[in-house]
């Protein structure tokens, strides 16, 4: 860093932070210093390397309503030439006319690069309950029917009819706001045990603003709607003009995992003159009035201090860490509400197995060693784990041996039980799950993994409900950016978290102090929700 040039210090090294670093190369003069506490880049959204496995943290889509992200991820990391499936060129269209993801032909074929290229992937998730898979979108079609048995599907009709004539008014928490769209029967059938193994609490003590952001739009009515609309598709040539996000049927992916794309803007980022530091993590901020001047930076490998003088800073780092750094003081409001803000970690368990228990994973399809999905959502109350990610069906190439499947077991906790669970103990408990349930055979694992990410998701209960005294401090701290899920205490995706990165771009470069801009993504309902017409 020159003394001539201004410095932006970017806290935490995952999309929101890599993002504005780039952005901040590009558009201004202002030169990045992203100080990282962990090892490696792209925070939740790296990819874990196991003896050649690569395990992608929760199942990363590259799918957004934004265009500006869509060309920025394929400027990173360009389309596949060739369709693999059928060996045509390939390219895509999508919102410079308000469509969904599709493929075309055009121009000429070249040669696919293994290690560079974005995938179009199928999206395939459904529910697994009473050790059934039943679709996601929920689908009223005769399987369905059949799955849940008379009886039940009696009840959730019913009990859909009088949420249909008498809905929960006004919408205060989840279980108001799933019920309302979905029924009772529904909601506590598809939607109530995997969102409580989530979040840890009861669904009638989370925030309704947390459905509002994740599934708004998505209901029973729309669920059957996309099924006829689907099944309509395949004989039209017409493209939909309207997607909901949580129905968008293909969606882009790095053939070696995300962290293939976040390793590559870090690389961008220091040949274009930022820096990049690993294992530094941030302590302090030192305020002067209304303005952040240095920052205090331990490095994790000598356990020494620095302190480093900042012109912005810019902030993905968890809130409540945040505050708790802040020199002077924030105000004791603000440090009360900041302290009881809550979180859950994340627990990846990683299982390299000869085969899945053999089993007709989709009707009709036959015996098969492996299901189709991405992902399954785990809705059975008698097991801990909540979801199950199938690699393979990310990308072959996360999986050197074709003959081998890679799962991704995945537990949300506290600092509980759990949590303090020996690396060896996590792994029995997800071979012993998935065995209870049906899904594998434990003679079947040959090697296993434990990845734990604290304060993975900032969660919508407790004291976030006073979140607004926070921010209003935050705000007037004119060269201050909250950005990014644990910066913003929000949960967005990653293209949310790019979108605030650029906001926060855009008022360097413009010289703005003002905070809106940042704040309204992931909260305009049309945008995240639905294509506008």
């Amino acid at each position: 860093m020159t003394e001539s040039r201004k410095t932006a210090v970017i806290i935490g090294g995952g999309p929101a932070g890599l993002t504005a670093a780039l952005e901040l190369l590009r558009r201004t003069d202002v030169a990045p210093l992203v100080l990282e506490a962990s090892d490696s880049v792209g925070g939740i959204s790296r990819t874990v390397n196991f003896q050649g496995y690569r395990m992608d943290l929760g199942g990363h889509r590259f799918f957004s309503k934004s265009d500006w992200v869509m060309n920025w991820w394929q400027e990173i990391l360009p389309l596949e030439a060739v369709d693999r499936t059928n060996g045509e060129p390939i390219t895509i269209s999508y919102h410079n006319k308000r469509r969904p993801l599709t493929r075309q032909q055009r121009g000429p074929a070249r040669a696919p690069s293994r290690d560079g290229v974005m995938l179009i992937r199928d999206r395939m998730s459904r529910i697994y309950f009473r050790r059934q898979f039943f679709d996601y979108p929920i689908t009223l079609n005769l399987a369905t029917i059949r799955k849940l048995g008379p009886g039940r599907f009696l009840r959730a009709g019913l009990s859909y009819a009088h949420a249909a004539l008498f809905p929960r008014h006004p919408e205060r928490s989840l279980e108001d706001f799933l019920i309302n769209r979905f029924g009772a029967e529904f909601y506590r059938t598809f939607f109530k045990s995997y969102t409580e193994k989530v979040w840890g609490v009861p669904c009638h003590e989370i925030s309704a603003e947390w459905g509002a952001q994740r599934i708004k739009g998505l209901s029973l009515v729309q669920a059957v709607r996309h099924a006829l609309t689907t099944r309509w598709q395949a004989t039209s040539t017409s493209a939909p003009d309207k997607a909901q996000t949580s129905l968008i049927e293909r969606f882009l992916y790095p053939e070696l995992g995300p962290g293939q794309l976040w390793d590559k803007v870090a690389a961008r980022v220091s040949d274009g003159g930022g820096a990049i530091r690993l294992l530094h993590r941030v302590e302090q901020l030192h305020l002067t009035g209304d303005r952040v001047t240095a920052v205090t930076v331990r490095d994790l490998r000598s356990a020494a201090t620095t302190r480093i003088a900042a012109d912005y800073v810019i902030s993905s780092m968890a809130v409540a860490d945040l505050v708790a750094g802040f020199d002077p003081p924030a105000p004791a409001e603000v440090r009360r509400v900041a302290a009881l803000l809550p979180y859950r970690n994340f627990i990846a368990v990683g299982l390299i197995l000869n085969r899945m228990k053999a089993r007709s994973w989709v009707a009709g399809a036959g015996e098969q060693t492996m299901p189709p999905d991405n992902w399954i959502y785990v809705q059975e109350p008698d097991v801990r784990l909540g979801r199950l990610q199938v690699f393979n069906n990310w990308s072959p190439a996360l999986v050197p041996d074709p003959s081998k499947v890679l799962l991704g077991a995945e537990y949300f906790c506290a600092e509980d039980d759990l949590w303090q669970r020996s690396d060896r103990e996590l792994q029995d408990l997800a071979i012993g799950e998935l065995e209870q349930i049906d899904l594998i055979e434990r003679k079947e694992v040959v090697a296993a993994i434990v990845t734990r990410v604290p304060r993975a998701y900032p969660a919508y209960f407790g004291a976030y409900s006073e979140f607004g005294v926070i921010r209003s401090r935050m705000d007037a701290i004119e060269n201050l950016f909250l950005v990014g899920r644990n910066g913003m205490h929000r949960y967005n995706n990653q293209d949310h978290s790019m979108l605030t990165a650029r906001a926060a771009v855009d008022n360097i470069a413009s010289g703005r102090t003002d905070k809106k801009a940042l704040w309204d993504v992931n909260v305009d309902d049309e945008y995240h929700e639905q294509k506008p017409a």
